[in-house]
């Protein structure tokens, strides 16, 4: 099975996301992360999904969304072909016999203190999926008390833009 990040510029209107979510549900993938905003225009958002599926599955997911009367375009991303990034908060637990080893460990992975405290310190990382995935699993040592995490964003390296390739 293969993961797959593609991102569906949309018009910005009322119900349009559960349309195209409800596409991936229909054909029964499942989805791993979701990120939505609008754009650089009100007028458009972007929904940008990460998924697994088989290859001849994703073409046909692709084409069914393109029929959608909401969809603007598609792209899909590869490590090769995009930028991404994800962002993470993760809570850990203040204890003065792990303190410092979590704070070089943060240090290490250039996560940021955001929020600090007698009993909790917060960290914000930006990175990519695996060194997140990494940081997390290094975290596991000691007492994580919460972690929130988005989904991948993602935009086409050079100076092509999604909106170039409008199916309007």
């Amino acid at each position: 099975m293969n993961r797959y990040t593609i991102a569906v510029l949309v018009r910005n209107q009322f119900g349009v996301l559960n349309r195209v979510t409800s596409m991936f549900r229909r054909r029964q993938f499942n989805i791993r992360a979701l990120s939505v905003s609008e754009t650089e225009s009100s007028a458009f958002s972007r929904i940008t999904v990460t998924f697994d599926g088989e290859e001849e599955y994703k073409q046909q997911l692709v084409n069914q969304l393109y029929k959608l009367p909401d969809v603007c375009s598609i792209k899909e991303f590869t490590p090769g072909n995009s930028i991404s990034c994800e962002l993470l908060l993760i809570k850990m637990k203040n204890d003065s016999e792990t303190r410092d080893e979590i704070r070089a460990a943060a240090e290490a992975f250039g996560a940021v203190t955001v929020d600090y405290s007698k009993e909790s310190m917060t960290f914000r990382l930006t990175d990519n999926a695996g060194r997140i995935d990494d940081f997390i699993n290094l975290m596991r040592d000691y007492e994580i008390l919460e972690i929130c995490r988005t989904g991948s964003v993602s935009l086409e390296k050079g100076s092509t833009t999604i909106r170039q390739i409008m199916n309007l």
